[in-house]
């Protein structure tokens, strides 16, 4: 009676996965060969298999930047079996974000998305749609499904004054300081992670954080080879396809990958579609001390205007109302980054990372006006056949034609476990060009196809210089972040309404952040903080 129930038993194996410091290490992919099983630590590090059979079987971990390591277990009970990563013989590319990113015991809210969070939620919405479910964040869509111009608030704050890096590369755009998504249509799909924070948060590069920061990190090493195919459909003619696809590690070195994405949508709003299309290629070196990665990345947005939302008016008869009706009210973008980022390991306590970027945006919005006074376009009134054209119905373009690009950089500085200390910091310049054109209009009014009516030249330089330490004393951490950030701001010409808006603004400011946090445990503990944000004023046109 005892040999079948032996012979059918189950057992189980778990353990805790660390490095030589006697970090936990979350995220890192346990294996088992015969049956083919695999697992990922969780945010303690631990793993666990369940209802394995009585046998021999060979456990396997890797994770990046460490050693890979292998156990041979005799299962004839529940085992116990830690691992204990040695670092690798390649450098990792944590440097570049963690600079600007809040530690575990960091006093500042903040949530941690990794790339499987981040899968199970994109099938095309814009990126704000997909971290709806972080706390205090609330969404909206311009079309209603999602998809094109979408807003994201953080405790209330608009996108304004929520900070948003890339690879610790600013987003922002540089005047209005707004974050606009629909121009890199699913980035998502090249998103290894992402930290939201909440508050004032740590120092980072661009604009001021107050609702909050959102600090992104794009394509990290992947050791295998990969091809993906990924459709999703849904609502009011919503589809998205991506293809992917990636070398793995090639002679223990380099990688590539690439990723190609088609999103459209009708919207919920009548007549707001969405046409995005985006590629994004990254190639890297992995060295012993060394990693170099080359991003590039565009995205082109063709979107039908739905900006101005349904009046109250409107709501119970039709709540799909948009105002607009001419077949051209289209925004229409194209946005193109560079990105070379560079992480050094100097010593075993000492690492440097740094960044030069490029980001060239073109584009323009249309719109047609209805009985528009000539003069609102500085233009004198025509006689034609003996009636003066006051007032005509035309068709208009707003452009934007800007470059951003500089460079980022930061030290981090490790000399013993209770110690961290970091320095960096950013240098960047942005020259914009606002200009207005009429396109076509319904009477003759003295002018040809695109008459440019206004223009005017903005040029924007932004440095900023942070340290921050944190040390802990026992189940106490102190911790201390200083920035100082300059702007030099100047534009020079007429605005859209003609408005001679020739200026100069230079604009200094110190941000000073502290703070304690008590452990009670692994899984819970209690900060208090004292933050100061300063931002400078945005343009809104």
């Amino acid at each position: 009676m005892l040999l079948p129930f032996v012979a059918s038993a189950q057992f189980s194996v778990s353990g805790k996965v660390t490095n030589q410091t006697g970090e936990t290490l979350p995220g890192a992919t346990i294996t088992i060969t015969n049956p083919a099983l695999s697992t990922v630590a969780d945010a303690s590090g631990a793993y666990n298999f369940a209802n394995l059979g009585s046998a021999v079987y060979t456990l396997k971990v890797s994770y990046i930047g460490y050693q890979q390591a292998s156990k041979t277990v005799n299962v004839a009970a529940n085992q116990v079996v830690n691992f204990t990563l040695s670092a690798g013989n390649v450098t990792t590319e944590e440097v570049t974000i963690t600079a600007t990113r809040a530690g575990k015991n960091s006093p500042t809210a903040f949530s941690n998305l990794s790339k499987k969070d981040i899968e199970k939620n994109n099938f095309g919405q814009d990126l704000p749609y997909l971290l709806n479910q972080t706390p205090s964040v609330v969404v909206s869509s311009d079309a209603g499904a999602g998809v094109g111009y979408t807003g994201i608030r953080i405790r209330g704050s608009d996108p304004s004054r929520i900070n948003v890096t890339i690879n610790g590369i600013p987003y922002n755009d540089s005047e209005s300081q707004g974050s606009f998504f629909v121009d890199i249509p699913d980035i998502a799909s090249s998103v290894n992670n992402i930290q939201v924070q909440r508050g004032v948060g740590t120092s980072t590069n661009g604009a001021g954080a107050f609702g909050g920061s959102i600090n992104i990190q794009t394509a990290t090493r992947r050791d295998t080879a990969y091809a993906e195919l990924n459709n999703s459909a849904g609502s009011y003619n919503t589809v998205k396809n991506t293809v992917s696809i990636g070398t793995g590690l090639l002679g223990n070195h380099f990688s590539f990958d690439g990723r190609l994405s088609r999103v459209h949508s009708d919207g919920y709003i009548d007549r707001a579609f969405s046409n995005l299309r985006s590629y994004f290629v990254s190639g890297a070196y992995y060295g012993k001390n060394t990693t170099l990665r080359a991003n590039i990345f565009t995205g082109y947005e063709r979107t039908y205007q739905a900006w101005n939302g349904v009046p109250d008016y409107e709501i119970q008869n039709n709540r799909r109302y948009n105002e607009y009706t001419y077949k051209d009210q289209v925004d229409n973008y194209t946005q193109n980054h560079y990105q070379l980022l560079l992480d050094q390991r100097l010593s075993d306590k000492l690492s440097f990372s740094g960044a030069l970027h490029y980001t060239k945006g073109n584009g323009y919005y249309e719109e047609f006006r209805e009985a528009d006074s000539v003069k609102n376009y500085g233009l004198t009134p025509v006689v034609y056949n003996g009636q003066t054209i006051y007032t005509t119905d035309l068709v208009r373009r707003r452009w934007l034609d800007n470059d951003f690009y500089g460079v980022t950089y930061a030290l981090k500085y490790l000399p013993s476990e209770k110690l961290n200390l970091s320095l960096g910091g950013a240098y960047n310049i942005y020259d914009g060009a606002h200009f207005g054109q009429i396109i076509q209009s319904k009477e003759s009014i003295g002018v040809g196809p695109e008459h440019e009516y206004y223009r005017d030249n903005a040029k924007k330089k932004d440095f900023n210089i942070f340290a921050r330490g944190e040390l802990t004393l026992g189940d106490v951490i102190l911790y201390a972040d200083m920035q100082y950030r300059n702007i030099d701001y100047s534009f020079l010409g007429f605005d859209r309404n003609l408005n001679n808006v020739q200026q100069n603004a230079k604009l200094n400011f110190f941000n000073p952040k502290a703070g304690i946090t008590y452990k009670i445990d692994e899984r819970n503990s209690v900060y208090a903080s004292f933050a100061v944000g300063n931002r400078e004023p945005n343009r809104d046109d």
